[in-house]
């Protein structure tokens, strides 16, 4: 029972962190970033595309988004994708690439991603406790149904407490980190 609970335990928990991490890799920081540009979707002759198998991205320069079309009668289409997106940015295209300047982030702007980065930690740890609830509530109906000693079923719930904190850490890791990425200049 011990091995069944901390494997769903673990497997909740881990899909609850690569979401957390997977939703800070689009918050933007001031630096350029493909991962802005994760989940725009392009009309490719009809087709919604994803915008990485539409062109070559690239970084230039540190606050600079290059996209290369691989055909270039797609430069309209993926300019609209941008804008349409509503990330903040504004294309600039000169006939071969699409160029994406990423402005300085101002004190205040850094302050609101930073509130915005510890919601999704927040929201992440609660997903964290709500897979711990779900699972200690398995041992105590094991408990209940006589699968399970009440000693055997404390220390369970011991280890699964065990377990959550090592998430709530390592959330606590990867929000602190994502804040100090924001805040730096």
């Amino acid at each position: 029972m011990m091995k069944e609970v901390k494997a769903a335990l673990d497997d909740q928990m881990k899909k609850t962190l690569g979401s957390l991490q997977t939703q800070l890799s689009k918050v933007r920081t001031g630096r350029a970033s493909a991962n802005v540009l994760d989940g725009i979707m392009v009309d490719y002759y009809g087709t919604p595309t994803p915008m990485k198998q539409v062109g070559q991205i690239s970084t230039p320069e540190a606050r600079v988004l290059q996209i290369q079309p691989f055909d270039k009668t797609l430069i309209p289409q993926i300019e609209k994708a941008i804008l349409a997106a509503n990330i903040g940015i504004t294309p600039a295209n000169d006939g071969n690439f699409i160029r994406i300047t990423f402005p300085a982030l101002t004190e205040d702007k850094r302050k609101l991603l930073v509130k915005d980065v510890k919601k999704l930690g927040e929201d992440a740890k609660v997903a964290v406790r709500n897979a711990r609830r779900d699972q200690n509530d398995k041992v105590k109906k094991a408990e209940k149904d006589k699968v399970l000693s009440e000693d055997e079923s404390k220390k369970v719930q011991d280890e699964v407490q065990k377990v959550t904190d090592n998430y709530i850490k390592e959330v606590d890791k990867v929000v602190d980190a994502k804040e100090k990425e924001v805040m730096t200049v």
